[in-house]
Formats: C-alpha cells, structure tokens, sequence
C-alpha cells in the first residue's frame, strides 16, 4: 500500500509538472512583450512624477530627465533581486549625484511625495480586491508563508496609512539625531516644496502617476493575456491588489512569493495560474533588470550593481566626513 501511494504521488507530480510546462508553452509573445513595453512605459511616467517634485524643490538647478529615468529603473531592477527594497539605496543615490546642489533629506521628502498617490489609489483597490471575496480568510493568510499576513486582510488601509507613517516617522526620528536639525528641516521643507501648490502637484505629480498606474493596468491586462487567464477590469484589480499586499512584506526580492501563492490562492490551483504567477514576476524581473543595467551603463558608466552601491557607500562616507548633508 505505501509503494503504491508513493507511485501515486510521483505520478501527480509529473502530471503536474507536465500541465506546468505545457502552460508555458502556449504563452502568446505578442502580448507579452507588448506587456512588457507598456511597463517601462508606466516605470518612466513614475520618473516623470519624481522629476516634477525635484524640479519644484530645486528650480535653479538643470536636472536631466533621463538621469532621474536611470535611477528609478536601476532601482526598480535591483529591488527584483535583492530583498528588502535594496534598490532604494541605489536610487537614493543616483538621485543624489544628478542633482548636484541637493541633499539627502530633500530627496527622501520627494520620495515621500511621491508616495502618496500609492497611497490614495492603493485603498480603492485593496478595498474592491479583498470585497471580491477570492482572497483568504484571515486564519488561512499565515499558511502562504512564513510572513503572517492576517493584519493585511482585517484593515488594509489601517496598514496602509501605517507604512505612510512609518516613513514621515523615520524622518522625524532622523532630524531629532541629527546635529543640524535646522538644516534638516529646511532640506526636507524643500523636498516637500510642490505640495505647496495642490495644482502643480496635480497636474505634475499625482496626474502623472495616474497615467502612469493606467499604463500599469494595461501591461497587466496584456500579461494576463499572454498566459492564458483573461484580461479584464476584475482580474486586473485582483492583481493589483495582491501586488499591493506584496508590497506591504518587501522581505523577498520583487515580493515574490508571497505574490506567487496570493495569485494561486485567488485565481485558482491551475497549472496555467501557477505559470502565470511565476511568469508575470520573471517578465517583470527580466526586462526591469535589462533596462535598469542598461541604464547604469549607459547614463552613469557603471558596469554593475554592485559598483553602484559600492560607489554610494564611498560618496555617503564622504560626504560626512565634510559634514554635508
């Protein structure tokens, strides 16, 4: 009985491995490479917006659109392979030596700008996700992982508004350690500079952004295409929210797994939802990573991530040592 049970088991493996490979197979290039097109599209209107704000914080300074472009697909790459948003630190960065007169806290405050269209457009979409009733109950959420996710499900825009505050917090925190808190918070004022004027912010920022996350859209109905499950208005508000819930645990590079078992978990058991929800993230990974290594090659001369961040450390280092900013 325990032979036959064991061949049983192989035998659903294989069969599963097989539909796996077969779903695969049938992925239709056409629109995923259109997919993929339109998302460096939505990465670049994402840019836009952050050389707005930093426009408006530095109005005297000639800043190249094509560097901020650089910085933000370098970090969007790295943050598919590393966990924990490392990109950000290249980003930072990268931001930092573009914008020649600025400073950190400037730059972080821009940051924070841009961050609050995710904000106001993240709770409409979690709220429709998790009223579909697809998504776990909360018991089940702590069974996708090692993460306990629950909380996620009981209050998102509870958790939501907490990430916001945990980054203004953060910045707080830093000005009350730091020995020129005067300069801090005019640097940070600056930062925040376009937010001074809710029509330009509108028009140049939170605007922007929704072209941008329309674009998102797109890509995403294209993808779901590509691989078979169908693209529509629900299904791509489903993955926007579970890419939102993966967002909220970047533990893992690109948000990965978390993303991949709320996918299975929402769309099915499939093999073609299981191809999906690891296709979708290497698509994403892979042409992220190419634009973004392109990018530092291209614009900054940097032949690797890892310079990058070795080079950051160095101007950082530096920078302290002649107590900038």
């Amino acid at each position: 009985m325990k032979i036959a049970a064991i061949t049983d088991l192989f035998q659903r493996i294989y069969e599963a491995a097989g539909s796996f490979v077969d779903s695969f197979a049938q992925v239709e290039i056409v629109p995923l490479l259109l997919g993929m097109v339109i998302f460096i599209l939505y990465l670049s209107m994402r840019a836009l917006a952050l050389y707005n704000t930093l426009g408006a914080a530095y109005p005297d300074e000639r800043i190249p659109y094509r560097n901020i472009w650089g910085a933000y697909i370098a970090a969007y790459g790295f943050n598919n392979i590393v966990p924990a948003r490392g990109g950000d630190i290249i980003k930072f960065f990268l931001v930092k030596v573009s914008v020649p007169q600025s400073t950190y806290p400037a730059i972080g405050a821009a940051f924070v700008v841009v961050s609050i269209f995710d904000l106001t457009i993240a709770i409409p979409v979690l709220t429709f996700a998790f009223s579909q009733g697809v998504f776990p109950n909360t018991p089940e959420l702590p069974k996708l992982g090692t993460l306990d996710l629950s909380f996620l499900s009981t209050d998102p825009q509870l958790t939501l508004f907490i990430v916001t505050g945990l980054t203004l917090a953060a910045l707080v925190a830093f000005a009350f350690l730091s020995r020129r808190v005067v300069a801090f918070w005019f640097n940070v004022r600056q930062g925040f500079t376009i937010l001074t004027d809710w029509r330009r912010y509108l028009r140049e920022v939170w605007l922007v952004q929704f072209g941008g996350w329309l674009l998102r859209c797109a890509a995403f109905w294209l993808l779901l295409d590509a691989f078979g499950i169908g693209g529509s208005v629900r299904n791509v508000m489903l993955v926007l929210g579970i890419n939102a819930v993966a967002a909220l645990v970047p533990f893992t590079p690109g948000g990965a797994g978390v993303q991949q078992a709320l996918l299975v978990t929402v769309f099915g058991t499939a093999a073609v939802v299981a191809a999906y929800s690891v296709g979708q993230q290497v698509a994403i990974a892979v042409i992220s990573i190419a634009v973004g290594f392109l990018a530092l090659l291209t614009i900054f001369g940097f032949r690797s991530f890892g310079d990058v961040m070795r080079a950051g450390k160095a101007h950082r280092a530096e920078e302290k040592a002649a107590g900038g900013g």
